[in-house]
């Protein structure tokens, strides 16, 4: 399927979303935020698909936010519904039964920030610069940025980050536990494509499963969080893969997973 805003490419089992707006920086608008709401039912029931990747065109910017001459003149009804379609298009990528990585290849401001931050986990470029700037414009974050910020790097310095609206550099943000690993610009793409080759090799029951498991462990308190986990794990002797990875393990070769 064609898009106007995005390209989505393959490399192996990974599928790669390419935000594809670089004369603006990648910024997003309602096209956009459609786009990626569009594509991400289709990566799901890809069974050619193990692990997304999203990133951005261009050298300078990931996302570098929402689209603020779209954002302008809208009104109060306007700008909610831009948010609720926002957080609606963020949650989904959130929730998408196979692993997101995030290769923030430069500036993740704004929208862009928010939405590195609803992927899985992320890797950045030494050139990448992470911050949620709207209340320089007056605004609050419309896309999640002050419920997933603090979860990631504790309520103290998401409120720093969010109250200066300064932007981060991406040594600090490895430093504070937003991103994962920083690489050099030229070679990101082939670390985050190495990491995702890896998840592909393993059984993508049990990682869709540790994924679900986390994401709604999150939500709940540590007894109900160790039921998820054990609800998990029992689900996983009733598969192929686990038959067929601890007869590999005792045979001392390498599992031939099947996904089923």
């Amino acid at each position: 399927m064609d898009y106007e805003n995005l390209i989505v490419s393959k490399s192996g089992r990974t599928a790669i979303v390419t935000i594809n707006r670089p004369s603006v920086l990648n910024a997003l608008n309602k096209d956009t935020l459609l786009e990626l709401l569009q594509v991400t039912p289709i990566l799901e029931q890809d069974n050619e698909v193990d692990v997304v990747v999203i990133t951005g065109a261009g050298e300078k910017a990931f996302v570098a936010g929402a689209d603020i001459a779209y954002m302008q003149s809208l009104t109060a009804m306007e700008g909610r519904a831009f948010g609720i379609l926002g957080n609606k298009v963020f949650r989904n990528i959130e929730q998408l039964n196979k692993p997101v990585i995030a290769a923030v290849n430069g500036f993740a401001l704004g929208g862009g920030c928010e939405l590195a931050m609803c992927c899985d986990f992320r890797l950045a470029s030494n050139r990448a610069r992470f911050g949620q700037p709207e209340v320089g414009l007056g605004i609050t974050p419309g896309f999640g940025g002050t419920q997933r910020l603090a979860r990631l790097v504790g309520p103290g310095m998401a409120k720093q980050i969010l109250f200066t609206g300064q932007p981060i550099d991406a040594d600090n943000a490895l430093r504070i536990g937003l991103v994962n690993m920083v690489t050099d610009p030229d070679t990101l793409m082939d670390t985050v494509l190495s990491i995702a080759n890896t998840i592909c090799q393993q059984g993508q029951l049990a990682v869709r499963l540790c994924k679900s498991a986390v994401n709604e462990g999150m939500q709940s308190d540590i007894d109900r969080g160790m039921t998820i986990e054990a609800d998990a794990f029992g689900l996983c002797f009733s598969t192929q893969d686990q038959k067929e990875g601890m007869q590999a393990f005792l045979e001392k070769r390498k599992p031939q997973f099947t996904g089923r």
